[in-house]
């Protein structure tokens, strides 16, 4: 039979000599990591729960005062699963139409499926102000909301009874989503590109990095190809996960352009390729850990730009998550600490500050605003308008005379 205090006692044992083990200072950074067990383990016998356990690994790993020192996972009992549905839109009560009005529709990638609003698909065709009375037939209320009419129905056919602004009612079929992370995701970066796009006239591009893996290197060469058309170009690094493709993306960044191939047909193209014809500005904040701390002090250290914002995470010491415990849980050891040439290893545990700091604030959220982008578009704009950036005049061309001694006919 298994015995859950004797199990525990084994995985903190183990635990423990992970770390002893794999940290990534043999002194475990001045921490006497024989007394740190001393200290944690009677506290075992107190232990009465899988999420005590976990609380008490978390603080007896916690001594080391490090980032990336994490316990997941291990054996709980599966809660309940309340898979809600949901339709990619925002609503908000009309008392007098008694229903909910439609007063956003995100917009994602309608070319993939799960990644657009349902309210998007053809044959829906909603509207915003359009009125939404019942789904599957179900009256809505004040009390009965779309968030309790789509318990359980994630990932299901549903039908929608809508009303238009001319008073018009009909029902339609479409599929509710299981999860709109993603698509709202893809509608924020939108927003964010339109905006910066009105506020210069076209002038300047945007592009986000939600993390330093397989997705932000997509996302980022999704926006960048497109994005260095314009003569300059905001990188976001908000709430970026962190990774490991930071170099890979520093090193497009970074490109000065050199010259261009001038053809006689067509536009010249810059050389180096994909390369930004003017200013570079990167904006940062507290969310922005690991790699995400990495390419936000690189930024800065390889004078791409202006980095603005907020002092990042902090949290730059790597991990290979490879060692579980007898009840699947996971605990990661601290492995591959960063030193930087002009801070050493001063990110860890501090961040990187930006140069220019900026808050965003709770009430700029709830107002719709986003004082961190708009410095970002300020700083661009005062750097293009003291040096603007515009291709070269290729004129004169070369004219080459013939060579002496060739007659002319």
């Amino acid at each position: 039979a298994v015995v859950p205090t004797r199990e525990w006692q084994q995985m903190y044992r183990e635990a423990w000599r992970l770390q002893r083990e794999f940290f990534w200072s043999a002194d475990m950074s001045g921490v006497d990591w024989q007394k740190v067990y001393d200290r944690y383990y009677p506290l075992l016998e107190r232990v009465a729960t899988r999420s005590e356990f976990s609380d008490l690994m978390w603080e007896m790993q916690g001594e080391l005062g490090t980032s990336h020192c994490y316990e997941f996972g291990g054996d709980y009992r599966q809660p309940p699963q309340y898979s809600v549905g949901f339709l990619g839109a925002e609503f908000e009560w009309d008392e007098a139409a008694q229903g909910y009005r439609i007063v956003r529709i995100l917009q994602g990638d309608p070319w993939l499926e799960d990644a657009d609003s349902p309210l998007n698909e053809p044959g829906v065709n909603a509207q915003v102000g359009e009125v939404l009375l019942a789904i599957n037939g179900r009256r809505l209320s004040q009390v009965f909301t779309p968030g309790e009419a789509l318990l359980h129905l994630a990932g299901t056919p549903v039908e929608l009874t809508l009303r238009n602004a001319n008073g018009e009612t009909r029902t339609v079929l479409t599929k509710t989503l299981s999860d709109e992370s993603r698509l709202r995701y893809r509608d924020w970066v939108r927003r964010n590109r339109e905006y910066v796009h009105a506020k210069t006239n076209g002038q300047v591009g945007y592009v986000h990095i939600p993390d330093m893996g397989s997705w932000g290197f997509s996302e980022f060469h999704r926006g960048y190809l497109a994005e260095i058309a314009r003569p300059a170009l905001i990188v976001d690094v908000r709430a970026n996960g962190g990774g490991i493709v930071s170099p890979l993306l520093l090193e497009k960044l970074a490109r000065k352009r050199l010259g261009y191939d001038v053809p006689r047909w067509g536009k010249p193209v810059p050389y180096p390729y994909d390369s930004v014809m003017g200013p570079i500005v990167a904006i940062t904040d507290e969310r922005a850990g690991s790699d995400g701390d990495m390419f936000s002090h690189a930024f800065k250290l390889m004078k791409i730009g202006v980095l603005i914002g907020k002092r990042t995470w902090g949290g730059v010491i790597g991990i290979w998550p490879k060692s579980v415990f007898v009840d699947q849980g996971l605990t990661t050891q601290p492995e591959y600490a960063f030193w930087f040439y002009d801070v050493g290893w001063s990110v860890e545990n501090y961040g990187t500050d930006p140069d220019i700091e900026v808050d965003y604030a709770p009430q700029d959220y709830a107002a719709g605003r986003d004082p961190q982008l708009d410095c970002a578009i300020a700083e661009i704009l005062k750097q293009m308008e003291a040096n603007p950036p515009r291709l070269p005049d290729f004129e004169p061309r070369p004219k080459l005379p013939l060579p002496s001694g060739l007659s002319k006919r």
